[in-house]
């Protein structure tokens, strides 16, 4: 029997045993080998607080509309947890072309064992990829969003937030050419990590006035960019305070709950910001020829040659028994996680 990682309930992960089903025409059956937790909008919904327990959005309308009561009621659990998963092909169903038994692929499905998937979300894994470079390919896809932000050779970029999805930021603002990339977290082995891939300056938000410290570091003028990548309201508002008059703030971060630390009265008022919003998977995409497909192609190849560097991101790396602790872990203290691995077997 199969086993695959839960939340029966908000806060709630068990490993439990499931039945696979068979193997249809179009999908394949994969054992796993490597995954990966995604920390952000998977842990709104791990804690019960994601909007789409209570919302869904409406593609017509483009905005998210209550849910039926009868919808409602379960919150979305049990909720399957997990985010990509590296295996090997063990079966293929009729009718399936490109993928044959032995074959090493991967994608974005939950964390089990053994699975059965149709083949249009799963992807080769190329030769020369590792899984932990795969497994990054979501945050990579998630922070090319900065491309929105028009990050420009010479530009003085801040970002704050330094996971897996702000550790990438740091590295696409300095292969875009950004000057001078300031990184701001409260966890010093985050810090320590941007400025191994290459942050020119690291910030700790806990201690003095960031959005002062940034002004001063660029001849009082500010950050040309500033991309929020935190999902924190605070974060949020110093980005804001960082940015020079007329420049903009990019937010990739999803945000659970309200933004309760957001001033707009403040330097969002005052200094006419660009405030955007970026998300690499809302289609059609802002610049005309970019679809999520070329995003997730790009994302790959920056990973397979190592023009970014995956080096600390998927840290710690358990056996996948242990995922539930690992789970509680991270929800009670995400500063002992970048990104979550799991081994299988």
């Amino acid at each position: 029997m199969a086993r695959e990682l839960v939340a029966v309930e908000a806060r709630t992960p068990v490993l439990r045993e499931y039945q696979p089903g068979p193997v249809r025409p179009g999908t394949v059956r994969v054992v796993a080998e490597f995954g990966a937790a995604k920390h952000g909008t998977e842990m709104m919904g791990y804690r019960g607080e994601a909007i789409f327990n209570t919302h869904r959005y409406d593609r017509e309308l483009r905005m998210l509309v209550p849910k039926e009561p009868d919808q409602v009621a379960s919150r979305g659990f049990p909720l399957p947890l997990g985010n990509i998963v590296v295996g090997r092909v063990d079966a293929v169903g009729e009718g399936v072309e490109g993928f044959s038994v032995g074959d090493r692929v991967y994608g974005h499905l939950p964390l089990r064992d053994v699975q059965v998937a149709p083949v249009e979300r799963l992807a080769p894994l190329p030769a020369d990829m590792s899984p932990e470079a795969a497994v990054c390919t979501d945050p990579v896809d998630a922070a090319l969003a900065m491309r929105d932000a028009h990050v420009r050779v010479g530009d003085r970029v801040a970002i704050f937030g330094l996971g897996a999805i702000g550790l990438f930021a740091v590295q696409l603002c300095k292969l875009s050419g950004a000057e001078l990339v300031i990184a701001a977290d409260p966890v010093p082995h985050r810090r320590e990590l941007a400025q191994r891939l290459g942050a020119d300056m690291v910030l700790d938000p806990t201690h003095g006035d960031v959005g002062l410290e940034i002004h001063q570091h660029t001849g009082k003028l500010g950050a040309d960019v500033s991309l929020e990548v935190s999902g924190n309201s605070r974060a949020l508002h110093q980005a804001i305070r960082s940015t020079k008059y007329s420049g903009t703030v990019a937010v990739i971060a999803a945000y659970g709950k309200t933004a309760s630390q957001l001033n707009l009265g403040d330097e969002f008022h005052w200094n006419a910001i660009n405030l955007i919003s970026c998300r690499t998977v809302s289609l059609p995409l802002r610049d005309y020829g970019w679809d999520h497909e070329r995003i997730v192609g790009l994302a790959e190849t920056l990973l397979r040659t190592g023009r970014l560097k995956h080096d600390g991101i998927v840290d710690p790396i358990v056996p996948f028994e242990e995922t539930p602790d690992a789970y509680r872990m991270i929800d009670a203290d995400s500063s002992t996680s970048v990104k979550l691995g799991v081994r299988f077997g």
